[in-house]
């Protein structure tokens, strides 16, 4: 079985945020980079399944030289070789049809995503992937198991779940519960060094969409602090101030 990785660099959890250019874009001076939690989560279960010989494992990421690092984790966890579209990933049209012209060649039996990127959150590529592809695309998925050239797909709805049966090839965006995320160990860090990881050029792909501008939050106000026997003036508080009475 042959399987496809999607990874997205994205900004650790710690980093500040801010823009540039008048808020137009994103400010990556300074900013630790790591592989999207979500597609750790859809690397370890590659990983698993390919275990034994029983498959090899492709990642493939959108991105310019810089990712190389985060790519390479990628390898120490387990996949066999590595792809970097060589480009600046615009939007999520465009890096879906990146990954799909790569996959139209490559004839892959499983594609595998996060849910979703924990810096836009957009949760569009998978879908995209798809379409693009012309096979079924399931998301969010919480289990995921493969039986031959079926899969068993299971997913969180609105109160429960649904289970659905699904003939490779597919494309599957991964969610907390479908395996618990590898830490590279040192052999696995030593022979990524030598794992192949192949630059192709970008295609083209037509502009549907551009950034205006960004927003960030405005910064919380300071607590106050009120005795609890003075109900009187809290209830003013909640009245004048807060505004929800």
């Amino acid at each position: 079985m042959k399987i496809l990785v999607c990874l997205s660099n994205v900004p650790d959890t710690t980093s500040k945020i801010t823009f540039t250019d008048n808020n137009t874009a994103f400010n990556s001076n300074g900013v630790q980079y790591i592989i999207n939690p979500y597609d750790e989560i859809a690397l370890s279960k590659a990983v698993e399944l390919a275990e034994g010989e029983k498959g090899t494992v492709t990642v493939i990421h959108v991105g310019e030289a810089a990712a190389d690092a985060t790519i390479r984790k990628a390898l120490a966890v387990g996949a066999d070789d590595a792809v970097r579209v060589n480009a600046t990933a615009r939007d999520a049209w465009f890096v879906a049809n990146q990954i799909a012209n790569y996959a139209k060649s490559n004839a892959f039996d499983l594609i595998l995503t996060g849910r979703e990127s924990i810096d836009y959150n957009g949760a569009q590529v998978q879908g995209f992937l798809g379409e693009l592809l012309n096979i079924p695309s399931i998301s969010i998925a919480k289990k995921l198991e493969i039986n031959g050239t079926e899969a068993s797909v299971e997913r969180e709805i609105e109160g429960g779940k649904e289970v659905l049966s699904v003939t490779l090839p597919i494309v599957v965006g991964t969610a907390e519960g479908v395996a618990e995320p590898k830490i590279p160990n040192m052999r696995g860090i030593m022979t990524a060094r030598t794992k192949p990881l192949q630059v192709v050029d970008a295609i083209d792909v037509p502009v549907l969409s551009k950034i205006s501008h960004y927003d960030t939050r405005a910064p919380r106000g300071q607590v106050k602090l009120i005795d609890k026997a003075d109900i009187a003036q809290l209830v003013q508080l909640l009245h004048s101030e807060a505004k929800v009475i």
